[in-house]
């Protein structure tokens, strides 16, 4: 606990020396005056709903695209010729840039569910290719005593796939969790629609108020850590349970 206070303290040190060392507020300011910029918006409507609206189609974009992933991973598991039907979509959902995603969204759909669209589609292929590494490593041996002993498929789930899938969900969910709330925001910043973080660091930057900007930068990060973390939490949850 102290090792990391004390590095936190070291970057905020280094943070607030930059600034003084740049001594232009357009360019860069302190950890302080970040802090003031967050504490003058929190109590706004308008930020609490812009809040509000990220974090309802982030993290609906982040679940939707979890449960298709983990889902589309057993059906490729169980049905080889899906897997290899799968394969370029994922490909290609994996290659091009999320901005090409956001520009085809805002064409198709407009912008009112744009973050949501976007992260589903940023989410699902990690989970799928974690799970799906996962469920084909899974030992043979165990699977072969599973069909000995006729086990239906909620035991082995819960015997065999899970124990060995467990390493790989965890560290796709966290890489996920981080990856929804940057292409989430990035996508509500191109798009533009109201309601959404994305939209207030848009007009901050146009009325150059970088202390406001950092302010809402450190809400995302803040979000992104604390859902991760209740996220593998309920994960681990879940493992004790069974």
């Amino acid at each position: 606990m102290w090792k990391r206070l004390g590095i936190a303290l070291f970057w905020l040190a280094a943070w607030q020396g930059l600034a003084l060392l740049v001594h232009n507020p357009v360019v860069l300011v302190g950890p302080w005056e970040t802090l003031l910029a967050l504490i003058d918006m929190l109590p706004t409507p308008e930020f609490r709903r812009a809040l509000g609206g990220s974090l309802l189609h982030i993290l609906g974009g982040f679940l939707l695209g979890a449960c298709l992933g983990v889902l589309l991973a057993f059906l490729s598991y169980s049905r080889p010729f899906f897997r290899d039907l799968l394969a370029p979509v994922i490909g290609v959902m994996k290659a091009v840039p999320m901005v090409s995603f956001v520009v085809l969204l805002l064409i198709w759909a407009g912008s009112r569910g744009l973050s949501l669209y976007v992260t589903a589609a940023v989410v699902l292929p990690i989970l799928y290719l974690n799970t799906l590494e996962g469920l084909l490593g899974t030992d043979r041996k165990l699977l072969e005593l599973a069909q000995v002993y006729r086990m239906g498929f909620p035991a082995r789930l819960r015997g065999v796939y899970l124990p060995g899938l467990k390493p790989q969900l965890l560290g796709a969910m966290e890489l996920a969790v981080g990856m929804a709330w940057k292409s989430g925001v990035a996508a509500e910043v191109i798009g533009q629609p109201v309601n959404s973080l994305g939209n207030s660091l848009y007009r901050a930057k146009i009325y150059l108020d970088t202390d406001r900007i950092l302010a809402v930068s450190a809400v995302t990060a803040i979000l992104s850590w604390g859902l991760g973390k209740l996220v593998l939490l309920a994960l681990r949850k879940g493992e004790r349970k069974r």
